[in-house]
């Protein structure tokens, strides 16, 4: 699978988390993290993970599912996106730096080239954080969502929230996670 996001979402965190989870779970895991230098730059994560992994790289067309936290990153991804694959895209839009500074435009009808594209799940994980008081949760919504999707149930989530988000914000992390997981 394919983590894409902005630097500053929680791209990594989210799938720092998820990585214990597969680990725990008895997985061979290998993952391999690109970030921007600062907030505002394009991050990815690639995993890989099953009974025996050689390599967390993946090339063009070999992504199972797509996680995109903003939805201009799933569009800048989805070249590596199988035939038959997945999307999961936050409806959200946090230009790069590049947009930012005019160097690029922000593309329009973003949402209807991924749904035309491939199999699209679109999740409104701003709105869902912003409504349990804290926006920064969207990452572990998104989390939720995925996991529901890959059908990671056998996983004990609400440890490994608990033990990788900053401490005092245990509680609405799980929150944000199982609104997630019932998309």
């Amino acid at each position: 699978m394919l983590l894409v996001g902005v630097g500053g979402q929680g791209t990594i965190l989210a799938s720092k988390i998820l990585t214990e989870g597969l680990l725990k779970a008895g997985y061979d895991v290998k993952c391999r993290r690109s970030t921007a230098c600062r907030r505002g730059g394009n991050v990815s994560t690639q995993i890989r993970f099953g009974d025996k992994v050689y390599s967390p790289i993946m090339g063009k067309g070999e992504a199972d599912v797509i996680v995109a936290f903003e939805k201009m990153e799933a569009l800048r991804w989805i070249e590596y996106l199988k035939q038959g694959g997945e999307i999961v895209v936050n409806d959200f839009e946090m230009p790069t730096i590049p947009i930012q500074i005019g160097a690029e435009q922000y593309p329009q009808g973003v949402l209807e080239i991924l749904q035309e594209a491939a199999d699209t799940v679109v999740i409104k994980a701003g709105d869902i954080a912003r409504d349990l008081g804290n926006s920064k949760t969207m990452n572990v919504v998104l989390l939720g969502a995925l996991v529901k999707a890959m059908r990671l149930d056998e996983i004990d989530w609400e440890a490994l929230i608990r033990k990788n988000v900053k401490r005092g914000f245990e509680e609405i992390n799980w929150n944000a996670f199982k609104e997630g997981y019932q998309i």
